[in-house]
Order: structure tokens, then C-alpha cells, then sequence
């Protein structure tokens, strides 16, 4: 088992992984906000709830479009992570990095918003289930055949920020093309 889990592996499972969460969210975001936004202005300030649901109102369909264009950024950082493993030209463990970070980070959030919002949330099954678990060991590869090293993690942290932006643009392209 531990040969089939090499680290090369671990990398490629990166977008399975992702969309597996992310499939979570498809299917439920919709139906969850319809369902909760009430209870979403009884637990948060009038500001922020007004904020999630603003961002989050979207169908089905556009948020799967704005997840097809994160996707292209876990797509393009595993494939640079792989080539970086593999000493190839286009190869970058930087960006795979903070976009792992992101994805691990992310799971949080899910947790946090159900325990907030004493509900189950969308992405919270597979952020435990997945997500973290996941992580944990893709990080113990990595570090362990020095693919990365802690000082890595430490550098890409602040750069998982710029990731909220992406995000955003990604929901604001799924509710302009749909």
C-alpha cells in the first residue's frame, strides 16, 4: 500500500479529492441557503449574513461554474506539482502548495460554520471525511521525501489570501455565464 501511495500519487489525487468536496457543495448549497437564510440572520450580525447570502444565492448550475473555473487552478498547480516532482520544465511546488494549504485551511471553515450555525453545512461531510485526512497525508509525503520542506509552508501561508479573491471572481463568473 505505502508504493501505491507514493507521493507522485498523493499529488494526482489532489483534483479527485477537490471535486469530491466540491461535488458536497454543488448539491447542496442551493437547497441549504433556500432552507437556512432565516436562521443565518438569527445567528450572524445583519452585515455578514447579508454578505453570505449575497455571495452564496446562486442556482446549482452556477455554482458548478464557478467551481469548474477553481478547478483549472487544482488542475494547472497538480500538474506543475508533478512536473516539479519529476524535475520537469513547467515545474512549481509553490503554487500547489498554497493551493493545498488553501483546500486544508478551507475544511476549518466548514467546521466552524456548523458549529456557528449549529447545522450540518455544505462541505462539512468531506471536509472531515476527505479533505482533512487527506491532507495529513499528502503533508507527511511531501515533507517526508522532501518534495517540501516546512520553511515552504511557512513561506506559501500568507499567499493562501490571495485565494479569496480567485474564489470570488470565480462565484462572480458563475453568476455572469449562467
Amino acid at each position: 500500500m505505502e508504493q501505491w501511495l507514493n507521493v507522485q500519487t498523493l499529488i494526482w489525487l489532489f483534483p479527485i479529492m477537490f471535486i469530491l468536496h466540491d461535488f458536497e457543495e454543488i448539491i447542496m448549497v442551493e437547497k441549504w441557503l433556500k432552507r437556512n437564510s432565516t436562521s443565518l440572520y438569527d445567528t450572524l450580525p445583519k452585515k455578514i449574513a447579508d454578505r453570505v447570502i449575497k455571495q452564496f444565492s446562486m442556482s446549482t448550475v452556477q455554482f458548478a461554474v464557478a467551481v469548474l473555473v477553481i478547478f483549472l487552478f487544482v488542475s494547472s498547480s497538480t500538474i506543475m506539482a508533478n512536473q516539479y516532482v519529476i524535475q520537469g520544465l513547467l515545474g512549481n511546488i509553490y503554487i500547489f502548495t498554497i493551493i493545498t494549504l488553501t483546500f486544508f485551511l478551507h475544511a476549518f471553515t466548514h467546521i466552524g460554520q456548523s458549529i456557528v450555525l449549529r447545522t450540518i453545512t455544505p462541505g462539512v461531510f468531506t471536509s472531515v471525511i476527505i479533505i482533512i485526512p487527506y491532507s495529513f497525508v499528502l503533508y507527511r509525503s511531501l515533507l517526508v521525501n522532501e518534495v517540501i520542506t516546512w520553511e515552504i509552508i511557512f513561506v506559501s501561508l500568507p499567499f493562501c489570501l490571495l485565494i479569496i479573491p480567485a474564489a470570488l471572481l470565480a462565484h462572480w463568473i458563475g453568476k455572469k455565464v449562467v
